[in-house]
This record gives C-alpha cells, structure tokens and sequence, in this order.
C-alpha cells in the first residue's frame, strides 16, 4: 500500500490563511485498476486564486493545483512507468489518475530547464503573462508598461515580454531583493511600493507622461492610484486583485472593477 501525505482544509479563511487552517492528513491508497497510474509530485503550485478558489472547498477537503509528477507505477499504456506529467491532482504526495486529464511533458524537454517551470514561466502564469499582455493589453513597441507584483510568476514574465516588444517598463514589488532582481532582468524602473514616501508621485517621475498599459495584479488603492495616470485610450488587464482577497473590512473607495468582494455593485442591475 501506498501512503499519501496531503494537506487538507481544516476550516475556512478569515483573513490571512495561517498554519492552523490547514491540516496534513495521511491515506492509504488502493491498489490500481486497469487503464490507472500512480503518480508521485515533484512540485506542487501555491498560487494567489487558491485564496479566492478555496471559498468553494469544504472543511475537510484537499487544497487544490497542479503539480508535476512521476509516474511510479502504471497499468495504463498511454503513460509507463518514468512519464512525467502535468496532474491537478491538488497539495497531495501520491495520487491515482486514470489518465484522462493528465498532460505529458514534451519528450524533448531539455535537461538544462528545469521540470518546476512547467508550474512557472512555461505553465499557466507563463501563459497568463503571454496573452494578457500581448492580446488582452495589445502592447506595442515604444509604449510604456506598469505592472505591480512585478516579481512574481505573471509579473515578472509580464515585463521580460514586454522588454522583447521594446516596451518601457516600469515595476513595482514588495521588498529590495525583489527590487533588485527586476532591475536584473531588465525592468527599466523598479520600486518597492512598501518604502516609497508616495506611490502617485513615484508613479509620476517614473513616466511623466502616464502609461500605456497597465498589467494588474493588485486591485485596491493601488490600482486606484495607478488608473489616475493613464493615458487617453491606455489599456489595463485585470488578472488579479491580491491586494483585496484577505480584506475583511471595508473596500477602499474606488471602481467597483476592482473589488472582489460582495459590496460591489451590480451594474448589470435593471432599473
């Protein structure tokens, strides 16, 4: 018998997450039929929606995300033993899958990258970076660019794609290592909003003339800020709003796009 190990949700959020809403929990798995697999993770992901997403969990169920995994026995052809996969098999050590939702690794993947990138820059947030920036902000050579949480798995791919399209780049993140690397990877201007005397006036000597595109990652009076300095006909792609989702007051003043909680109003109401 396999043994899994997999991290459960012990009660629900108020607030920021703590230890003490988790639970690690141990299960037996049974043996595998035909046309099944066991797979054993690699990496797993912590992502930012899991905070929004875990509203639909139950007390008691496994924290959802993908992971990498091996394949460590197999009774499905389609995947022998050694396969690495792609799996949404959740915060778990071993699971079985029949087979059907899971995704091969390219065979020509190269040794020299590693397999963690496929939960990265080559997985869904490489993939939210791409088509946020390039179809939903339409970002054109010469233009100029801000993103916030700048130095995470969307922000930072955001802005290396942007530089490649001959962007202006400018970042925002929370601490001077962060800081630090963005400037690394070429951000033309980076900041920590954190230490900063006022994030209007940093936005403003970063690019006088207001921003293009805006890649949000935030929300809240952030983004508040930020919408004040964008150019006429400027574009903004909302693909999170972190900055809200802990929140247990109040939203900030501001346009109801960028809240995430049920005080928004419904402008769909009729009249």
């Amino acid at each position: 018998m396999v043994r899994a190990r997999s991290w459960t949700l012990k009660k629900n959020f108020e607030g920021y997450p703590t230890n003490s809403d988790f639970e690690l929990k141990t299960t037996e798995l049974p043996p595998l039929k035909n046309g099944e697999v066991l797979l054993e993770a690699l990496f797993l992901t912590v992502d930012p929606y899991m905070r929004i997403a875990a509203k639909r969990l139950k007390e008691g169920d496994m924290m959802m995300g993908q992971q990498v995994a091996r394949v460590v026995e197999s009774k499905n052809s389609a995947f022998p033993t050694g396969t690495i996969v792609l799996a949404s098999s959740g915060w778990t050590t071993h699971s079985i899958s029949d087979g059907k939702e899971l995704e091969k690794l390219p065979t020509e993947w190269p040794d020299t990258l590693p397999l963690s990138l496929a939960l990265g820059a080559v997985g869904m947030p490489g993939l939210t970076a791409y088509f946020g920036l390039l179809d939903v902000c339409g970002v054109k050579g010469g233009e100029t660019l801000m993103v916030n949480a700048a130095a995470g798995a969307v922000g930072s791919v955001v802005g290396q794609i942007a530089k490649l399209k001959g962007c202006k780049v400018v970042g925002a993140a929370g601490s001077d290592d962060k800081v630090a690397y963005l400037k690394k990877v070429g951000f033309d201007v980076a900041f920590n909003y954190k230490t900063v005397e006022s994030l209007e006036e940093t936005l403003k000597k970063a690019s006088p003339g207001g921003y293009d595109c805006y890649f949000d990652n935030v929300g809240g009076e952030f983004s508040n800020t930020v919408i004040g300095q964008m150019k006429k006909f400027g574009r903004i792609a909302i693909c999170g709003a972190i900055s809200t989702y802990n929140r247990t007051g109040l939203p900030p003043p501001g346009s109801p796009l960028f809240r995430t909680d049920s005080t928004a109003p419904n402008n769909n109401r009729q009249p």
